[in-house]
């Protein structure tokens, strides 16, 4: 073999191997921060709680190790499109879980939202977001032409609500996820801009009068407690003001690290949907700046992986890993400033749940993956 050969060789091997490491850092850089903040958050209520400061951080930190491995696993063994061929399994999987959960979840806040296999316990929708990602996907990979057409892609759409509305019946945030997601590829895939606003519209319009029709329910006092939180005692209210005083009283620059007031049972649950707050709050509208910055370049580098993709199936497995970050980012952000009504979202990489940081971890592992065959220079 000749030296030019060999030179051809191994640039061929190294841009084969070559993955997004800038997108790698990126969620490095999160995840420590992730736990440093869990941590700080948690460390008070874990102690009375379980007489464990590192309660909270050590299942999460856990929790995150098993996505890694299964991620790292997966990126070393399996080529990406192997997803595409068990995207319908793995959707209807995670259609069963989702349903098996109300007959044999445990409740939690009134909800059932998790099953219990010994001591490990998981969430089965947070699968059904992943899922939902590889099932478009996979649909849009094989009929990209015939999703041009707007009745088409209302089809791919209409393949998504039962799903949802089994979410919804216990989890009504996780179910506008789930949805979200669905949408937002499916637009992509076909792009009618006016014929989707006006599905938007009617969409909302529906929510709206649903909501004012169940005056009684929790979800109208959920709205009226948003326009006029301090006007109510309710457990919704008292986390929402809370907040509120933590973000405001952070300023610039913040309390310094660990010096939170809130998080010492003020502010409820502080470490899972509310712990934006408690960064406002010790880091300041600096720190708030940082962590939304970290996550706009999380999410440039997904769009750069998906519009370099060298097919459709990994372009879209990207899109949907982009629309899920962005829509929980948006969702809890404006949650805990009190823009939308109160509802569980959590934060990605940074809020308290098992369940979600291990598939995330995984999600990001597969776009490292489809990042994989790019060559050095197109990324």
């Amino acid at each position: 073999m000749s030296v030019e050969q060999a030179v051809k060789r191994g640039r061929k091997k190294n841009r084969t191997e070559y993955i997004d490491y800038t997108l790698l850092v990126i969620i490095i850089i999160l995840m420590a921060f992730g736990f440093v903040m869990l941590y700080s958050t948690s460390a008070y209520m874990a102690t009375l709680k379980y007489g464990n400061s590192i309660y909270y951080l050590k299942k999460q930190m856990m929790a995150a190790g098993l996505g890694a491995v299964l991620g790292v696993f997966f990126l070393k063994v399996f080529d990406y499109h192997i997803l595409d061929k068990f995207a319908m399994l793995i959707f209807g999987f995670a259609n069963v879980a989702c349903l098996a959960v109300n007959f044999i979840g445990t409740s939690s806040h009134g909800q059932s939202r998790w099953i219990y296999i010994g001591p490990i316990s998981f969430q089965p929708s947070e699968l059904a977001k992943m899922a939902t990602i590889f099932m478009v996907a996979s649909i849009v990979a094989r009929k990209t032409k015939a999703l041009r057409s707007f009745k088409n892609a209302l089809k791919v759409l209409f393949m998504c609500l039962p799903l949802t509305a089994i979410i919804a019946y216990n989890n009504l945030s996780t179910a506008i996820i789930v949805i979200g997601i669905a949408g937002i590829m499916v637009f992509v895939a076909s792009p009618e801009f006016k014929r989707f606003f006006l599905i938007i519209l009617g969409g909302g319009a529906f929510a709206g009068i649903f909501v004012l029709l169940a005056s009684g329910s929790y979800r109208m006092q959920r709205i009226q407690v948003w326009l006029h939180p301090e006007n109510f005692t309710s457990d919704s209210s008292y986390q929402t003001l809370q907040g509120l005083y933590a973000i405001g009283s952070g300023g610039l620059f913040g309390k310094g690290l660990g010096e939170s007031m809130q998080k010492l049972g003020f502010v409820p649950e502080a470490q899972n949907d509310m712990i934006f707050s408690i960064i406002c709050e010790e880091l300041g509208l600096f720190g708030a700046v940082c962590v939304i910055l970290m996550y706009i370049l999380l999410l440039w580098r997904l769009v750069l992986i998906a519009t370099k993709a060298k097919d459709i199936f990994g372009s879209f497995v990207v899109i949907g890993i982009m629309a899920h970050m962005a829509l929980q980012v948006i969702l809890n952000i404006a949650v805990v400033t009190n823009t939308i009504p109160n509802t569980g979202i959590t934060l990605p990489f940074i809020s308290y749940g098992g369940t979600s940081i291990m598939f995330l971890v995984f999600e990001m592992f597969v776009a490292l993956s489809v990042s994989k065959g790019l060559k050095l220079e197109e990324v």
